[in-house]
């Protein structure tokens, strides 16, 4: 994986060095004895190699220098600066311009390939960090075709409850129908002249000469309401209510509960209010 990054910076780094040694050569020779433009040429390329190398030797301690990087990438920007004035000064510009950006080109390799290594984590980290990555798509699958299936039952629920429901409103609606028409034709024949004299003839007279009435059946169930005794049953006086007490208490050996006697007192169709028997329990007791 390492040398995914070492080998395209390498490789450009050797090129940027190489073109700018020529070119330096090239140009400065015509002008300069060629040593001197030798050393010129190899001044530059040393320069960069050699903030280069400081560089990796920090990276690899783990440190990191801003002014060794200032000073690689000054001379890159002076290889750089060497080359396009050399294109410019060339009949071909074109060509050589498209040259020039390689020194810059070596160093931001460089540069990726230290972010590359800062970042890099060992085999087992990544299984790690895999597992993790496949075990969250896993569960995120799971709940998504959980959600899938709840909303499908949900809906064929919902389906099934309204089909349901328009049955039953279908059958209510068609019975009403068909009690409406019933209970017009009875009301149609009740109030018949001759349909009503002739439903009379055949009703039993509750009192002589009186003709009753046809009723129409009552619609739907009723329930008997018992009648209501208009005449309440006289109350008991404390003297009277203390005797029955007394008698109803030690009915039984041992003596009865005031819950007992006050079962027993109802039971035989005596009436007081509870706040009467228990004062009266109380006198009789004390």
């Amino acid at each position: 994986m390492k040398a995914k990054t070492v080998l395209p910076a390498v490789a450009m780094t050797a090129v940027s060095m190489v073109l700018t040694l020529a070119v330096v050569v090239m140009w400065l020779g015509t002008a300069v004895p060629w040593p001197v433009a030798l050393v010129v040429g190899l001044g530059i390329d040393g320069g960069w190699l050699a903030t280069l190398a400081y560089e990796r030797r920090l990276a690899a301690q783990g440190d990191h220098n801003q002014t060794v990087t200032g000073v690689g990438w000054f001379f890159g920007a002076v290889a750089t600066g060497v080359l396009v004035a050399h294109a410019l000064s060339e009949e071909s510009a074109g060509a050589w311009l498209a040259v020039a950006w390689l020194p810059l080109a070596a160093k931001a390799l460089w540069l990726v390939h230290g972010l590359w290594e800062r970042t890099a984590l060992t085999a087992t980290a990544l299984d790690d960090i895999r597992g993790i990555q496949q075990e969250a798509r896993d569960e995120a699958a799971v709940a998504r075709a959980r959600l899938r299936a709840e909303a499908a039952t949900e809906e064929t629920r919902l389906t099934a409850v309204t089909e349901a429901g328009a049955r039953v409103a279908r059958v209510q609606a068609e019975t009403a129908a068909t009690l409406a028409e019933a209970w017009s034709t009875l009301e149609t024949a009740r109030q018949g002249e001759d349909t009503g004299r002739a439903l009379t003839s055949v009703t039993s007279r509750v009192t002589p000469g009186v003709t009753p009435r046809w009723e129409l059946p009552v619609w739907g169930p009723i329930e008997p309401v018992a009648a209501l005794s208009l005449e309440a049953s006289p109350a008991l006086t404390d003297e009277a209510l203390d005797v029955l007490v007394d008698e109803i208490r030690h009915s039984q050996v041992p003596a009865l509960s005031y819950r007992e006697m006050a079962s027993r007192f109802r039971a035989a169709g005596h009436s007081a209010s509870e706040v009467r028997l228990r004062a009266a329990w109380k006198r009789v007791v004390a």
